[in-house]
């Protein structure tokens, strides 16, 4: 297996009873095929569908004046969310209400489609260290499936002809002769706009472009809804999925609102129970189970220790420049990540610095080309307090439309 990074760093965290947490997720066994499968499949009729709730992303706010307008009060979506496995291969369906349809063009810079991600952790055996929700972090690399309803476009599969790699509009061709190109571009061409990457931290997603990732994922309307699919190997060089549960993150993006890269909604890690595997009760637990802690006393330690100084806290606080965005972290953020964040805030350092903010207040540093957050340690919390802050912060989310 290609190893992409070191095992990963301990984080404790205070958990209750197994008895208090399910998996959000249940991988169903089946004896079909999986390589190809779409939203019109029949093996969906033996999926088991779960609530699975995304989240406005609001880290980071973006330089887009008219982004930010559109996308100003989002509220959250709930999905529903199927899985199924053969032993060999796991594919999932993801089903969000859209009523409209946008489609990514080429040859346009301010349209965007719509379309959705799935992610996976590549190490999990630490339920309480899983990489950071997104984009993975240093040491913690994170794999992404991305299908976005693009335009056809020409793609040269391999014949390497490009004569029809021209602009219509730059040939000297007219009436049955442009329309016998046209229909030769359409023939040799593509909708399909699958992506996949590696990511180890911000600014280090890479696209897979060397042949050596199998998946197939696809995107179609169901009425008012979009429906993606994805169906992978549950082993490979860059994951192995064979396990009683597996951490899984989705993503979806509104073109009409002009959502692209981090401007998407986006679910915390859900745990996935892959039906026939054994184990995976830690994963369950560690991502069903709410912090313990009184959150009313945790909104005061905040307050207390200076967080708001930096932080835009809540989503009705004034917008601060100085630190990442916290208005949403209850939605896509465990509860060992938060706990890592204050311990340990150099562990995953968001890049920023918003060009808007003021140049003397830097979120990180750089020492020796590594990233060094600025903010306070804050490891010298008693536990109880800690506990507190945590699940404050686990109430940061928006409302569910």
């Amino acid at each position: 297996m290609k190893k992409l990074l070191s095992t990963l760093v301990s984080v404790g965290v205070v958990t209750t009873s197994l008895m208090a947490a399910n998996a959000a997720i249940t991988a169903v066994k089946v004896d079909d095929s999986l390589s190809r499968v779409n939203f019109s499949s029949p093996v969906w009729a033996k999926a088991k569908f779960s609530d699975v709730t995304l989240y406005p992303q609001t880290t980071i706010k973006m330089n887009d004046k008219n982004a930010n307008a559109l996308n100003e009060g989002n509220k959250a979506k709930t999905a529903k969310v199927a899985a199924v496995h053969n032993g060999n291969d796991i594919a999932f369906m993801i089903k969000w209400a859209d009523g409209t349809v946008n489609i990514q063009q080429g040859y346009k810079t301010d349209v965007y489609g719509d379309g959705f991600a799935v992610q996976f952790a590549e190490k999990f055996d630490e339920p309480n260290a899983l990489p950071y929700i997104g984009m993975g972090s240093a040491e913690r690399p994170v794999m992404v499936h991305l299908q976005k309803a693009a335009k056809g476009v020409y793609e040269p599969n391999g014949k390497g002809d490009v004569s029809y790699q021209v602009n219509r509009n730059q040939t000297d061709l007219f009436n049955k002769e442009l329309a016998a190109f046209d229909a030769k571009v359409k023939q040799m061409g593509s909708n399909d706009y699958e992506r996949t990457f590696v990511s180890e931290g911000f600014r280090s997603m890479t696209e897979i472009k060397d042949g050596s990732n199998r998946s197939y994922a696809r995107l179609g309307r169901d009425g008012d809804n979009w429906a993606g699919t994805l169906s992978r190997p549950m082993k490979d060089g860059y994951v192995n999925l064979h396990a009683g549960a597996i951490p899984v993150a989705f993503a979806v993006w509104d073109g009409g609102k002009m959502g692209r890269n981090g401007l998407k909604l986006l679910s915390s890690w859900v745990s996935v129970k892959i039906e026939g595997e054994k184990g995976g009760d830690a994963l369950i637990e560690a991502l069903g189970t709410p912090a313990k802690g009184d959150a009313a006393a945790g909104k005061e330690a905040v307050a207390a220790n200076g967080c708001n100084g930096c932080h835009q806290v809540e989503a009705t606080d004034p917008a601060n420049l100085m630190a990442p965005g916290l208005a949403n972290i209850g939605g896509y953020a465990t509860a060992g990540y938060l706990r890592e964040s204050l311990v340990n805030p150099s562990a995953v350092v968001v890049p920023g610095y918003n060009r808007n903010a003021h140049s003397n207040y830097m979120w990180y540093m750089e020492e020796n080309g590594k990233r060094t957050s600025t903010m306070t340690d804050y490891s010298w919390l008693d536990e109880a307090t800690m506990n507190n802050i945590i699940a404050y912060l686990q109430t940061l989310k928006a409302e569910v439309e």
